[in-house]
């Protein structure tokens, strides 16, 4: 427990459901839901598609998403992948050909078609209670009537202005006429995107991907260069997969399978798992470097290797196995960073949404939503209000890759749920966002609440680190003292500041013996935790 004279947050007690998501009007949706009878499916779609609305840099309709989902606690864990996929037309050679030698961001190359209203309509149609349409009313409203810009949002949009200058339908809803930024405490209306969730509301899965949205999403792309059709468009569909996982600390950890990097969170867990505590805290100078250095051996890994499965043999039990664990947890040198790591190819990223919602009948739902970069590819179509994902710079263009763009393919992806049980049971779906961070992040959170017994909500506000897997730097918020990032200095650490705060998370955790639900939610975002 926190030292209550220090400025800090509790965690938040309840009963009967909570919700934690990382925006208020959010969590409100969500326990609006969980109290008018819905289960937690239902609270979670709700809570997405408000933030779509009011964290529109973070994530949208225009983006993918990811989900597990626990009917009563009980480990029979659903998982659904709701990654979009490129184009039909899309290959190596084609950009080979056009002398492009790495997907742009913003660029209609960078927009794989759209998976999250998909994933949506499905979970909702076999595991909610509720009609999509009356789920979405919350969103619409927003939407149409007007929201005010949260603090977090507002240094979010400031720091894409330039981007969102460049493409006159963004810069339509999301500047101000003078072309500044809107400012926290603003007023904020997308009514474009408020018809566009009328009509899948109305029409389902249908309303986004045939007819008038999707003709005008495919011919704004078109327009641009892009490769999309409406073929492409009316073909997406998702999948539910089966969840790996791993063991840790005497609880099993659920993720998915990839194109995910959640074999990674479970990577580094493992390589943690035979790594000594140590007495002084997880912001020490040998558990810092430890985590650093088990987050580049990972993530080495991943790059090489992680990709769609349905397209390229991705070495799962391999990724999982204690042996491999083993080498890498041998591997960490105490005296000095390991140098040099492999470069690689792959693109960077930034931003997603995360949920997580328990509702009366235990019920569980870890969900997360993206557009990848803040406003993703910062492409906005004319008519339908939707802002476009960057997804396609997941992909690699070398041929002998196995990550390499393909007709169909779906790229590395770095949005990841998690899920945890203990004696089949489980017992708290949590989250983390911060796009390459979200590996790293969860191995982060699940260490500081086990392995040092800070309390949901102490173990989201910790001190954060992350080695850059494309720069080298590791990147230490402010909160670090000075001293010890001079002692990783002298073991041959390159550490900057970051651009924003790392990451953002959420947790709830389920206490079945008292029947009582404790959630947190990262002081990084605008968000809160709240039950009822």
């Amino acid at each position: 427990m926190r030292d209550l004279e220090w400025p800090g947050r509790s965690p938040v007690h309840a009963s009967n459901g909570m919700a934690a998501t990382s925006h208020p009007l959010s969590t409100q949706a969500a326990v609006a839901v969980l109290q008018d009878g819905g289960n937690a499916l239902d609270a979670a779609v709700a809570a997405c598609a408000v933030q779509c609305v009011v964290e529109p840099e973070s994530t949208g309709i225009g983006g993918d998403c990811f989900c597990l989902y626990s009917p009563g606690g009980s480990t029979d864990i659903v998982a659904y992948n709701g990654s979009g996929r490129a184009p039909a037309a899309a290959n190596a050679q084609w950009y080979a050909d056009q002398g492009i030698g790495e997907i742009p961001r913003q660029s209609p190359h960078a927009v794989t078609v759209p998976g999250a209203i998909d994933a949506w309509d499905v979970l909702v149609r076999d595991h909610g209670t509720r009609p999509l349409g009356g789920l979405l009313r919350p969103a619409i409203d927003l939407a149409r009537d007007g929201y005010p810009i949260a603090s977090r949002v507002s240094v979010d949009f400031a720091s894409q202005a330039e981007l969102l200058r460049k493409d006159e339908n963004a810069a339509r809803i999301f500047l101000q006429p003078d072309g500044a930024p809107f400012q926290r405490g603003q007023m904020h209306r997308q009514p474009e995107l408020a018809e566009t969730l009328e009509r899948i509301a109305s029409d389902g899965r249908d309303g986004f991907y045939t007819g008038a949205v999707a003709t005008d999403i495919v011919n704004y792309l078109q327009s641009k260069g892009g490769l999309h059709t409406l073929d492409d468009f009316a073909g997406m569909q998702g999948e539910y997969v089966t969840p790996i996982r791993t063991s840790f600390r005497g609880h099993d950890v659920y993720q998915c399978p990839p194109n995910g990097q959640g074999v990674i969170a479970l990577l580094l867990l493992n390589i943690m798992s035979g790594i000594e505590t140590g007495s002084d805290g997880p912001i020490s100078l040998d558990r810092v470097h430890r985590e650093i250095e088990a987050g580049r051996l990972a993530y080495r890994d991943r790059n090489l290797y992680l990709a769609d499965p349905g397209q390229s043999d991705v070495p799962v039990d391999w990724f999982l196995s204690e042996a491999h664990a083993g080498q890498l947890r041998e591997a960490i040198d105490d005296a000095g960073a390991l140098n040099p790591l492999p470069e690689f190819s792959a693109p960077r990223h930034e931003s997603t949404v995360y949920i997580s919602v328990v509702d009366k009948d235990r019920n569980a739902c870890s969900f997360i939503n993206t557009l990848f970069h803040n406003f993703g590819a910062v492409l906005m179509p004319p008519r339908s209000g939707v802002m476009l994902h960057n997804r396609g710079q997941g992909f690699v263009l070398d041929p002998a890759h196995p990550n390499c763009i393909a007709p169909g393919k779906r790229p590395l992806h770095t949005i990841i749920p998690g899920m945890v049980a203990k004696d089949d049971r489980v017992v708290m779906p949590y989250g983390v966002m911060g796009g390459q961070y979200q590996a790293f992040g969860h191995m982060q959170f699940l260490t500081r609440f086990f392995d040092y017994g800070l309390d949901i909500q102490e173990a989201q506000d910790a001190p954060r680190f992350f080695p850059d897997p494309y720069t080298g730097e590791v990147e230490t918020e402010g909160t670090i003292p000075a001293d010890l990032i001079a002692a990783l200095q002298a073991k041959g650490h390159r550490t900057v500041r970051p651009a924003k705060p790392i990451g953002g998370s959420q947790a709830i955790w389920i206490d079945w013996n008292e029947g009582v639900l404790t959630g947190g939610s990262d002081p990084r975002k605008d968000g809160c935790a709240l039950g009822y």
